[in-house]
């Protein structure tokens, strides 16, 4: 039987130190990140817990009514409520489509560089919802432990690539970050999907790699192959579904891809199915140059780009309005 193209990685034999589990870790990570650009992840020692938490917090301020949460609307890459008609990701491939069906609480890196232009544009203060008092202190906990394990994965990724460990995150000193609580309700609240219209439209995400703990349901995560098309993304309620993004998968000269995927809208047969996703975005430092890997790890050459004018460029693709 061919291994899965979306493969369950236990972390634990990685972290055990053992020359022969880590190496098998690896190969599997490469062959994965090759075939869809996703995993799952167990042995991760998140609480899961903490994620219900931050769960039932958050689901009290989305089913607020409107006017309360409209004095925390932003735009995409903000720091607030992305409320509905704000994002439509499948424009970042060319296709105009119809807003996501979706709202967000949507975080990003805030502690300065003292850099005054790159604090401006990438380490803004926080917007943390009065109506949501004990979301703070659940989000600071859990971004901690988000950034550990995402470096710990940055780790692995770059032994999996025939590099040392710290080929990617000796760019991650002072990274920036970016944390979605996505809400994605019923048609009770959306309305009727549009022809063409998802809870998240079809798209690859834009940096290195992307952390996301999710609910299963009829209108879930579907993941991309070229062989199979679109799939329901596998589920494991204690694992993390990790994929990469456009930029880690350039950095890699095209030898692994960008996870090409979507969340279906809310089902026909099951309208009132509400999902909440918690995306954790990693990203490496600001002004760091990313030089593909050469020949013949790579596959593709492609010019050096600046990390972050890249990723500004590939979020205002997706801003609505």
């Amino acid at each position: 039987m061919s291994e899965p193209r979306v493969p369950t990685l236990d972390l634990r034999p990685w972290l055990s130190g053992d020359a022969g589990a880590r190496r098998e870790t690896a190969e599997t990570v490469d062959a994965a990140l090759r075939a869809a650009g996703f995993l799952l992840v167990t042995g991760h020692g998140v609480d899961p817990a903490l994620r219900t938490a931050i769960r039932d917090t958050a689901r009290g301020f989305f089913r607020l009514p409107a006017a309360a949460k409209t004095p925390y609307a932003v735009k995409v890459g903000g720091r607030g409520w992305l409320g509905p008609g704000a994002e439509a990701n499948g424009c970042a491939e060319g296709t105009r489509t119809p807003p996501d069906l979706k709202e967000s609480l949507s975080f990003a890196a805030e502690e300065p560089t003292g850099d005054p232009e790159i604090d401006a544009e990438w380490f803004l203060p926080n917007t943390w919802p009065r109506e949501a008092p004990a979301l703070r202190a659940l989000v600071t906990e859990y971004l901690a432990q988000m950034r550990a394990l995402s470096d710990r994965l940055l780790e692995l990724l770059g032994a999996a690539l025939g590099e040392p460990e710290d080929f990617f995150t000796r760019h991650t000193t002072h990274p920036t970050w970016g944390f979605n609580i996505n809400w994605y309700p019923g048609t009770e609240v959306v309305g009727e999907p549009e022809p063409g219209q998802f809870r998240i439209g079809p798209h690859t995400d834009f940096g290195t790699v992307t952390v996301l703990d999710r609910q299963t349901g009829k209108g879930g995560l579907q993941v991309f192959t070229d062989d199979d098309g679109w799939e329901d993304a596998p589920y494991d309620p204690e694992a993390f579904t990790i994929n990469i993004g456009d930029l880690m998968a350039r950095w890699t000269g095209d030898r692994w891809r960008s996870g090409r995927h979507r969340v279906l809208p809310p089902p026909s047969d099951a309208p009132a199915e509400e999902l909440m996703s918690l995306v954790y975005f990693y990203e490496c430092d600001p002004r760091t140059t990313v030089v593909p890997v050469p020949a013949p790890t790579g596959r593709v050459t492609h010019e050096p780009v600046d990390s972050h004018t890249y990723l500004r460029a590939k979020l205002d693709a997706i801003s609505v309005g």
